[in-house]
């Protein structure tokens, strides 16, 4: 199973599913795909798309996919990656009316500079990603969270 999410924007993403069933429709996806949509409004005979689910259920799809194709969120980048997922990013681009800028084009591009995701700036690059998923290997993320929390223990201390 294929996990699709949209994330919570308040704004359509439905380029990316057009893609997707655009994809499905010349072979090259033959899973099953689950959509969560978000405010997106779609219907398709491919996909089960999904509005807003609640995070446990989001977290079931993460665990049981294959794959995950998201948005270039980090949140939910950082969800499949640490769930050793390899994850396909797209981001939303402002000049679609998709975001109020164009911020997930830098998220996803340092993401796939860093080899943890295969990014897509652009729709349109997304049949690459697929096909790229076969070599491609889930790079685990290691936060440095604790020495940032120490160092700034003893910056408050001092």
């Amino acid at each position: 199973m294929i996990f699709v999410t949209l994330g919570t924007q308040d704004k359509s993403f439905s380029r990316l599913l057009e893609k997707i069933d655009e994809l499905v429709e010349q072979g090259l996806i033959q899973e099953e795909i689950v959509v969560q949509s978000g405010c997106t409004k779609y219907t398709s005979k491919n996909m089960d798309v999904l509005g807003f689910i609640p995070m446990d259920q989001f977290n079931s799809y993460i665990e049981n996919c294959t794959y995950m194709i998201t948005h270039g969120g980090v949140g939910t980048i950082m969800n499949g990656i640490n769930h050793d997922k390899k994850v396909i990013a797209v981001a939303r681009r402002v000049e679609y009316g998709e975001h109020e800028n164009n911020h997930q084009v830098e998220i996803v591009k340092e993401f796939s500079e860093q080899e943890y995701i295969l990014g897509c700036k652009q729709v349109d690059e997304l049949e690459n990603a697929i096909l790229q998923l076969p070599r491609f290997r889930v790079k685990p993320y290691i936060s440095n969270n604790e020495n940032f929390c120490k160092m700034l223990e003893e910056l408050i201390e001092s």
